[in-house]
């Protein structure tokens, strides 16, 4: 039985009832899940995690949902040290939490889970988002799992094996000429007329919910210990967003104490509005430019939840750092050759910006940080260095 007692404008603290369908509030902001956390106290105990079968759905107690999720097997996502990395460094131990172990090869597979559930939950039929790539793809396969249409409407950039995916689970794909908000306004237009339920980010209540388990399973998984710090790719920030919400109800239930990590929301320099509004002081962020980064799934130009992320990363002592493309790219390439670990660009792009905190001495070479891989670096383009080989030629000493 689900715990949830209300919904809540994020900005304005307006009390929207459960039960019902939403999307933003009436002040245009996303709503937050709130639970019955007395009640949650009285189960969600570490003995009682520690004897249920693992994945997000053991943490039914902080999760919306009433009855069966849609699930396709979401695991425990691994935390993966990189000793070369940190010894180049001079740095004590560097840990990656590794979310493209998920269905569909992201993070978004957390959120898309949640979402698609209660979308079943509430009866909606037809289902629709804007996207970069891998929450596109999501959305298809959890569509197709709760038998639910799904439509998906992608920048001209998006990365042609995340649209070719997307596809191949049924969804209707289409590519267009102009940025993901963009795409996000025609998304909503849609829904407007009924034609659809917006599934955009932070557009509806639930995907928090579900990527808010990536706080939950990190807390457990270091011995209910924070890390000192913890650097996140930034787009919409649904997951940094969920992260500091989840550590607030953990502190709740009684399974923490009030210690936080101070959080970091990386982006590429050519797609930083949360820096620039981080450096200016400023509560939202005004919309970028002509953006563009190697990074597809932190391309967003203008996000939703701007005045959240921004109060997250102040609220926790951390910062907003954008790094340049030769440093996401030389981060993916030393990961892999020198620790055995594919980033994708994404993950790449936080590699670069922990090196750049520890420049800067926002980072200590002797804390614990836990940096996060938001998917599979097999999913997106790389370097051909193979050589061609003729074998009737070919002498083994040579090669």
């Amino acid at each position: 039985m689900s715990l949830v007692t209300h919904l809540e404008c994020s900005l304005t603290g307006q009390r929207y009832e459960a039960g019902q369908i939403h999307n933003l509030s009436a002040a245009g902001k996303p709503l937050l899940v709130r639970y019955d956390l007395d009640a949650a106290k009285r189960t969600l105990t570490r003995d009682s995690l520690a004897v249920r079968e693992p994945g997000m759905w053991k943490w039914r107690e902080l999760l919306p949902h009433d009855g069966e999720p849609v699930t396709l097997g979401e695991p425990e996502t691994p935390i993966v040290a990189l000793p070369a990395i940190a010894a180049r460094e001079c740095a004590s131990s560097l840990l990656v939490k590794d979310e493209g172990r998920l269905p569909t090869g992201s993070f978004k597979a957390r959120g898309l889970a949640m979402a698609v559930t209660m979308a079943r939950q509430f009866g909606i039929e037809r289902i629709a988002m804007p996207t970069n790539g891998n929450a596109g793809a999501a959305l298809a396969a959890y569509g197709a799992r709760a038998a639910i249409q799904t439509v998906v409407i992608c920048p001209a950039e998006t990365p042609q094996i995340n649209v070719t995916e997307t596809a191949a689970y049924g969804a209707r794909v289409y590519v267009a000429d102009g940025q993901i908000d963009e795409c996000g306004a025609l998304v909503g237009k849609g829904a407007a007329q009924d034609l659809w339920f917006d599934c955009s980010t932070l557009k509806e209540p639930y995907r928090l919910e579900g990527k808010k388990v990536m706080g939950f399973e990190l807390v457990e998984q270091l011995g209910w210990e924070l890390p000192d710090a913890i650097f996140y790719p930034t787009g919409g920030g649904t997951g940094l967003i969920g992260m500091w919400k989840a550590f607030d109800e953990l502190e709740a239930v009684g399974l923490i104490g009030s210690n936080r990590p101070r959080m970091y929301a990386v982006q590429a320099e050519g797609c930083a509005p949360m820096v620039r509004a981080f450096e200016k002081g400023e509560e939202f962020a005004e919309r970028w430019e002509n953006p563009a980064t190697v990074a597809s799934g932190i391309r967003v130009p203008k996000a939703v939840g701007d005045f959240l992320i921004l109060r997250a990363v102040r609220d926790s002592g951390g910062a907003a750092i954008a790094v340049s493309e030769d440093a996401i790219l030389q981060a993916v390439e030393d990961a892999g050759r020198e620790d055995g670990f594919l980033f994708c660009p994404e993950g790449g792009a936080v590699l670069a910006a922990w090196r750049q905190a520890l420049e800067r001495d926002l980072v200590g070479k002797d804390e614990r940080v836990l940096l996060f891989n938001c998917a599979n670096g097999n999913k997106y383009p790389l370097p051909d260095r193979s050589k061609r080989l003729v074998l009737k030629e070919a002498r083994p000493e040579a090669l």
